[in-house]
């Protein structure tokens, strides 16, 4: 992890290193071609091997956690915004200051909704494939390596932190339940990573999409984050009603009818 957090801090402590992160393609290489080829020779493609079986399982799965987790973050995001206003409301107005990857995609927004599909699948690769299904793999519970990479994820987002500052603990929260549901998708569908990816993806996507000068851009942006969220919800709903219903049906009585 230590590539991608390395934007953080080595342009500033070497700045002969700035011409290398300032472009595109060489802060790709560092942030995520650097850890690819090391997991590529240090771990191997076992994680990886069934990144796109199951696909009906993994939509089904990936939909119904991306969803109620979000709900989730809603409510834990409140809460903690209550919390704040009675503690200490003068940080709340951190928040008004501008996201810096959105400013970054001020000049060709496009681009950068077409390019979050690129590093969903880079990141979820790399930490639901490898890191999480690395550790998973030697864990008698999924869960321990679920919570722990799902930290790890939300905290790789350093700029948040440095951006909103006090305020930044209203951010990490729906970092970390969106990498869990995540971790859960691969999980429950043996490993399938594409979903992860495309659900990833169309999460920045839709943030990128509020910024493209077009009227209808800032509704697009929402209709998607907020509609698979709502789809996620009813699809977790349907299937709790589900495993009610079975688990409520008495057995057959011996002799009877099945």
């Amino acid at each position: 992890m230590l590539a991608i957090l390395s934007q953080y801090f080595v342009p500033q402590a070497v700045p002969a290193t700035r011409i290398l992160y300032s472009n595109l393609p060489g802060d790709l290489f560092v942030v995520y071609g650097i850890p690819v080829l090391a997991f590529s020779l240090l771990v191997g493609g076992a994680p990886l091997r069934n990144w796109k079986d199951r696909m009906g399982t993994a939509a089904w799965e990936g939909l119904q956690w991306y969803g109620i987790l979000s709900l989730l973050a809603f409510v834990v995001v409140i809460a903690l915004g209550i919390v704040y206003t009675i503690l200490d409301p003068g940080a709340l107005r951190l928040l008004e200051r501008p996201n810096p990857a959105l400013q970054q995609a001020q000049s060709n927004p496009w681009f950068y909704v077409g390019f979050s599909f690129v590093i969903g699948a880079f990141e979820e690769t790399i930490f639901r494939g490898w890191i999480f299904g690395y550790w998973r793999d030697r864990s008698g519970n999924w869960l321990v390596p679920a919570t722990w990479t799902s930290a790890v994820f939300a905290g790789v987002h350093l700029y948040y932190g440095t951006t909103y500052g006090a305020a930044a603990p209203l951010i990490f929260p729906t970092l970390f339940l969106t990498g869990f549901a995540f971790a859960a998708t691969y999980q429950y569908s043996g490993g399938n990573l594409v979903v992860p990816a495309l659900l990833h993806g169309a999460y920045d996507a839709s943030a990128f999409l509020t910024i493209v000068p077009q009227p209808w851009g800032v509704l697009a942006g929402n209709a998607i984050r907020y509609g698979l969220i709502g789809i996620g919800a009813l699809i977790w709903l349907a299937d709790y009603l589900r495993k009610q219903s079975k688990a409520s049906t008495p057995p057959a009585y011996f002799g009877g009818p099945p």
